[in-house]
């Protein structure tokens, strides 16, 4: 059995296509959804989006910075702030995002926006997480 995926940004469609499950960043822990599953609205927090697709051995990953999900009958939908294909995700630029944004939310002197730097720093720490997974499953 499978269910459609969507995974679109403000900027782009990430993935269409057929699955056979879906893991993502649910904002009280990871959710897996399964064909069939119950229809559901809710937010997902930063981290890797996991679709297996029939008949490929390694699960499509898709960073997302956050944003919605919506499962309804035979349809699950991400929509995410920001969403990059694994293969796209570059570790040095995730690397210089979190340096810069510990920095400024150590500079105590400058009139940063703690709140907007944080979300930054939880951004490029998410992705250097979802670097690491690819890394390990040898690609």
């Amino acid at each position: 059995m499978t269910v459609h995926v969507d995974v679109v940004s403000a900027e782009e469609q990430i993935f269409s296509g057929l699955a056979e499950f879906v893991v993502l960043p649910g904002e009280a822990g990871e959710l897996g959804i399964l064909p069939g599953h119950m229809p559901l609205l809710t937010r997902i927090k930063p981290g890797a989006v996991r679709v297996k697709v029939p008949n490929q051995a390694a699960e499509e990953l898709i960073f997302v910075a956050g944003g919605i999900l919506e499962v309804q009958p035979g349809l699950v939908t991400v929509l995410a702030d920001t969403a990059i294909r694994g293969s796209d995700l570059d570790e040095a630029k995730a690397l210089e995002a979190k340096r810069l944004a510990e920095e400024s939310l150590r500079d105590r002197s400058s009139k940063v926006d703690y709140a907007k730097a944080q979300a930054e720093l939880a951004e490029a720490i998410a992705q250097i997480a979802a670097i690491q997974k690819l890394r390990k499953r040898g690609h």
